[in-house]
């Protein structure tokens, strides 16, 4: 199914394979229950069960994305009301409701048909009873509970006495490059230098292209880290004297993860420590949930919502649990009083987080993939409850609307302010869909008279978005997602008033988001899946003041991120490290990993079919006729790009088999005549100035590969470069003719190719150098010589004599490379080829996938982890929308895998000196009001006497205004501002940069914040 292929690439095909095997029973079919609901049957396993025995509620409108009015007119069960809704997200599980009572008396046999049983909404006494049946089974039955209430969650997990795990990462293994092995006890292993090993004591590594030592090649090691660039291995000391060479390659070994019944878990749980602040968190979340249990167990009922003397009461439950309990926590008095006040109460964001966590501890349990969690997740709120102390009871008491449950958590002010928002969400992907449910469910520009969610995303919707993109169903594809998803999340809550575009937000917009716009909005959320996009974003609300929430996912890992002004950095204040570039000479000459191959493979790809047909058209665009072109260039005229404009129209085939002539051709350049160039310059036994030998690791030599019509894997790049070169020429072709140019390509193209493709060296002075330094750039433009300048005249009069100069030969079709259309050739192409360069330097090769992955920049993704991170996000949100103090706000990462969720505080507000106390920070924006006839001058005095320094420069974006030292500039002082900036008749302001005179001379100048000036005074 193409719909798994992102999916793939998270958990692997044997991770997939059992998933679709496994039966999944859940009990519980509220917020939580229907978010992990949603998430497993987008994964994909064989069979899913939902049971639950309520009926559907005014207060399920505003927990449950998948139950709508008429299911609480018809009085249904809940199981039964979303049963369609769940199945429609992926018609290959199969999905029953059960609405059969599931209490003490009831017979657990059934049980035995699951792999892995899911409780919400179970009584503890009733959750034990379960586990222990399930733990006693042979094998286990894997079990999960999972509990929202309030302002509190908790995940428990238990996989049976032994739990193995094949791959606790799912991270790709480790190759490290050698550069020395010592012969001692223990040996010590280096690495190359500058490139780290980011290995951990206790893994093991299995080596290979080692050579000297060569008895190392083959065997296993586990390894002792001694630096980030060393590790030992054990005992060398009797072993053949290391001399070049060699890669350590990661070696994934089984891992057994250990668990305890629920029952003695509760006595002693074994918590992950989620907020590293406050680790005493869990173990003080773990007896408030207790004491509410018993609470509920002791007088048949919830704490009533508000209720001060329900949360006395339970106050003194917590109390005496502690005192139970082996490591006696202290009780957080304000974590349980908040808990008991809003028990009954449903956080639908925190819901989202837990249920994307506890959906992928399920995956876990039916793949055997992934270290599971040991065994408790534990996520309070308190955060959020905090600030609302001071509000009366009454705030949070129901109101007969979908809104009673967040309102039992938040109070109506608060309710009322997320109605009234307005929301600009960028991106409608899978963390788009699901902050879009999020904004359903909590009421987001809902408000009579105000609020608005805008949404914008410029794509289609594709087959492979759909295991993760909820809203999505098959007949949306190739519709847009914006429009799409907007009418999918009002069918969540008909209320929300939504507005969709189909832009992109970038400069080119700008007219469409601009200034005003941005200041129309509350809050900014972005649900991007490049570094570009947002920091252009981070930079408009930073400008505008507006607050900023990013998140981001890719396979199980996750962040988000909260900007708020005046409080915190901005996404732009911290740089991700870069990704690390594929220096090239390595691209070119000396790949050493298939990673090299596949790129090359994609630059390849680019420069025949795309780079070179856009040249092409773009010079006959310029220059209309061949016979023109040849006047000039007769006449010595030289002509950008003529040379290989002219190459390639003699070149041109103009049939299906010169088709495969050419691709034959490039078969022989690149995996044959390029390995004898490279061994004519650098013969195997090259040395270097310093005596070492030249093809050491990483340097592979190449050994050239003799076509053979018989091995698939030259076929298929002979096959594939054909049609694609058909397409770029404008040359028909059918599989008929495919399959008939088969004999063709027996009998012809080895004749062919002896004629007409005889190698022969060029000589090291020649133009084209070998490139060997790791700093060296592509280089834009290769001279051309005059010899070659005295072909291109003679070619190009021979292509017009053959009348093969005509309009129609020059055109080419550019294509650009798509990837997640198979019939189209691109990846088979692209895998043929890095595989074809992979065999000629002894590099192990990928499949078909694994290139496709590479080569398309493929970003990982699976619905669990999406759903956490738009949970959390949502969370932040109504901090953002209650003006929260800065230390309210939490940034969060997390793996799944590992798995780990690791909350902090946000980076405070740097603040900048300039002098004599004059300060800033990135939101700052000093403003200066102008007229008609206001100077330069006039600006430089205006911001001197409004802010008490005298700036020294003035810049607009990268057009330096007044510059002292540049030719000029001085004379600028007299120029009116409306000349200097030259503004269109619509702008009212333009922000510029001005810097000030350091204190100390030969020192830079110092920055100062944005100033923004108003062609006019604005009227008050």
């Amino acid at each position: 199914m193409e719909t798994e292929s992102i999916l793939r690439y998270v958990l692997g095909d044997t991770a997939m394979q059992k998933m679709a095997q496994s039966h999944v029973f859940l009990s519980g079919v509220g917020g939580l229950g229907v978010e992990i609901a949603k998430n497993i049957i987008l994964a994909g396993v064989k069979a899913l069960t939902v049971h639950d025995t309520k009926q559907c509620t005014k207060w399920d409108l505003g927990t449950n994305f998948f139950i709508h009015e008429d299911d609480i007119i018809s009085q249904r069960n809940r199981a039964e009301a979303t049963l369609h809704h769940i199945a429609e997200l992926n018609p290959y599980v199969h999905v029953a409701a059960s609405t059969v009572p599931l209490d003490e008396s009831t017979d657990l046999s059934f049980l035995k048909q699951y792999q892995c049983v899911i409780l919400t909404e179970v009584s503890l006494s009733l959750q034990k009873k379960i586990n222990d049946f399930c733990h006693a089974q042979q094998p286990p039955i894997k079990f999960i509970s999972a509990d929202v209430y309030g302002i509190c969650s908790r995940l428990f997990c238990d996989f049976g006495d032994e739990f193995e795990v094949l791959d606790t990462t799912g991270e790709e293994p480790k190759e490290i490059f050698i550069s020395n092995i010592t012969q001692s006890n223990p040996g010590i292993v280096t690495c190359l230098e500058n490139h780290p090993h980011r290995l951990e004591t206790g893994q093991f590594l299995t080596f290979r292209e080692v050579n000297g030592m060569s008895c190392l090649n083959g065997s296993t090691h586990q390894i002792t880290v001694v630096s980030p660039y060393s590790f030992s291995i054990g005992n060398t000391s009797d072993m053949e004297p290391y001399l070049h060479g060699g890669i350590a390659v990661q070696v994934k070994t089984p891992k057994m993860f250990y668990f305890e019944r629920l029952e003695k878990q509760l006595t002693n749980p074994t918590c992950l420590v989620a907020d590293f602040i406050k680790p005493e968190a869990p173990l003080q979340i773990h007896v408030a949930m207790l004491a509410l249990n018993h609470f509920e167990e002791n007088f048949g009922r919830m704490p009533n919502i508000g209720c001060h003397q329900d949360a006395e009461e339970m106050l003194k439950i917590a109390m005496s649990i502690s005192e139970t309990l082996e490591n006696k926590p202290q009780v957080n008095g304000d974590l349980v009083k908040w808990l008991s006040r809003t028990a009954q109460g449903f956080l639908a964001p925190l819901a989202a987080a837990v249920g994307g966590v506890a959906s992928q501890e399920v995956l876990k349990a039916v793949t055997g993939k992934f270290s599971p969690l040991q065994q408790w997740l534990y996520i309070d709120m308190l955060d959020i409850v905090i600030p609302l102390e001071k509000m009366g009871s009454e705030e949070f008491l129901p109101r007969g609307d979908r809104y009673d449950a967040l309102r039992a958590c938040i109070g109506e002010s608060l309710c009322q302010k997320l109605h009234d928002l307005n929301v600009f969400l960028v991106g409608c992907g899978a963390i788009g869909c699901e902050m879009l449910k999020n904004f359903a469910l909590l009421g987001v520009g809902t408000g009579q008279d105000k609020g608005l969610v805008t949404i914008t995303d410029p794509d289609l919707i594709e087959k492979s978005n759909l295991n993760r993109q909820f809203l999505f169903r098959p007949h949306h594809i190739q519709k847009p997602k914006s429009y799409t998803a907007a009418e999918a999340t009002l069918n969540i809550n008909p209320c929300l008033k939504i507005d969709s575009y189909i832009n992109k937000v970038c400069p080119a917009t700008e007219n469409t988001y601009s200034d005003e716009f941005y200041t129309r909005q509350d809050v900014i959320v972005t649900a991007l899946d490049n570094v570009e996009a947002r920091r252009y974003i981070d930079s408009r609300c930073v400008a505008n003041l507006r607050p900023l929430i990013d998140s981001g996912t890719m396979g199980t890992k996750g962040h988000t991120e909260v900007v708020v002004p005046h409080l915190t950095e901005s996404y732009n204040s911290h740089r991700d490290p870069p990704e690390e570039e594929i220096p090239f000479c390595t691209l070119k000459s000396f790949p050493a990993a298939i990673e090299h191959t596949i790129q090359w493979a994609r630059d390849k790809f680019e420069s025949l079919f795309s780079h070179k047909p856009s040249l092409f058209n773009k010079f006959w665009q310029t220059y209309p006729s061949a016979e023109e072109v040849l006047q000039r260039i007769k006449s010595g005229e030289s002509l950008e790009g003529c040379f290989h404009v002219i190459k390639t129209l003699s070149r041109r085939p103009r049939n299906w088999t010169q088709c495969v002539e050419l691709a034959r051709v490039k078969f022989e350049k690149y995996f044959s005549h390029k390995a004898l160039q490279l061994l004519h310059s650098f013969p195997l036994d090259t040395r270097l100035k310093d005596g070492s030998l030249f093809w050491q690791s990483p340097k592979r030599p190449p050994f050239p590969v003799k076509f053979d019509f018989n091995d698939p894997l030259h076929y298929d790049f002979i096959v594939s470069a054909a049609k694609l070169f058909s397409t770029v020429y404008c040359v028909p072709f059918t599989e008929q003719v495919i399959n008939t140019a088969v004999v063709f390509l027996f009998h012809y193209l080895n004749l062919f190719c002896t004629k007409c493709m005889y190698f022969i060296p060029l000589n090291t002075t020649h133009l084209q150098v070998v490139q060997t330094d790791e700093t060296a750039r592509k280089p834009d433009h290769i001279p051309v010589s005059s010899e070659d300048e005295r072909n291109a005249i003679f070619q190009l009069e021979k292509s017009i004599l053959s009348n093969e100069a005509l309009q129609n030969d020059l055109e080419m079709k550019p294509i650009a490379f798509e990837k997640d259309d198979d019939s189209n050739g691109h990846v088979d192409f692209i895998t043929a080829a890095s595989n074809l360069r992979a065999k000629m330097y002894n590099i192990e090769p990928a499949d078909r996938f694994k290139t496709k992955r590479i080569a398309g920049k493929i970003i990982p993704a699976i619905a669990t982890a999406t759903a956490a991170v738009s949970g959390l996000v949502a969370l932040e949100l109504i901090k953002v929308v209650g003006g929260y103090p800065a230390d309210a706000y939490k940034n969060c990462f997390l793996n799944l895998a590992i798995p780990i969720m690791v909350f902090t505080e946000t980076a405070k507000v740097r603040r900048t000196e300039i002098r004599n106390g004059i300060s800033f920070t990135i939101w700052d924006r000093w403003t200066i009001y102008g007229k008609e006839d206001f100077t330069l001058l006039d600006f430089i005095n205006a911001v001197r006497e409004k802010y008490g320094i005298e700036p020294t420069m003035v810049v607009q974006g990268v057009k330096m205004l007044y510059v002292p030292v540049m030719p000029g500039h001085i004379k600028r002082l007299k120029l009116t501002m409306q000349k200097l900036v030259k503004p269109s008749a619509d702008k009212k302001y333009v922000d510029l940069t001005v810097s000030f005179a350091p204190e100390t001379d030969g020192d830079e100048d110092l920055p100062g914040p944005p100033v923004r000036y108003y062609f006019v005074q604005e009227d008050n």
